[in-house]
């Protein structure tokens, strides 16, 4: 069983892991912005070119790859949020309850149509 996460802990851990290298003079939310989009673009190389079905089972060379560009976006969100003072957790369970107010399970179940 794996650790449980801790999103403050991780925000606190990249923190000061800036600080000991000096990095916060890039790590400006544009910059990290970027930097992000970067990543979601080598995200989107590991499935490029696979079928639905091989996208759903990859082999263990991709699931790893997935792994390590799904663990730098992560990381580079958490840095977004802490260089501007959001509260990530709280802003995540609020644009969970948003989307529940706007996709009612009864009401969308089976559709992949967006709302307005």
């Amino acid at each position: 069983m794996s650790e449980p996460f801790d999103l403050g802990g991780l925000e606190q851990f990249l923190r000061d892991f800036a600080d000991e290298r000096d990095w916060n003079q890039f790590h400006t939310p544009k910059n990290l912005a970027m930097a992000l989009g970067g990543e979601v673009g080598e995200l989107l190389e590991v499935f490029q070119w696979l079928t639905p079905e091989q996208s759903a089972d990859l082999d263990p060379d991709r699931k790893r790859a997935a792994e390590d560009e799904l663990a730098d976006i992560l990381q580079y969100v958490v840095r977004i949020a802490d260089q501007l003072d959001i509260n990530l957790a709280e802003a995540v369970w609020r644009k969970l309850a948003q989307n529940a107010d706007r996709y009612p399970a009864n009401e969308v179940r089976g559709s992949g149509n967006k709302r307005p």
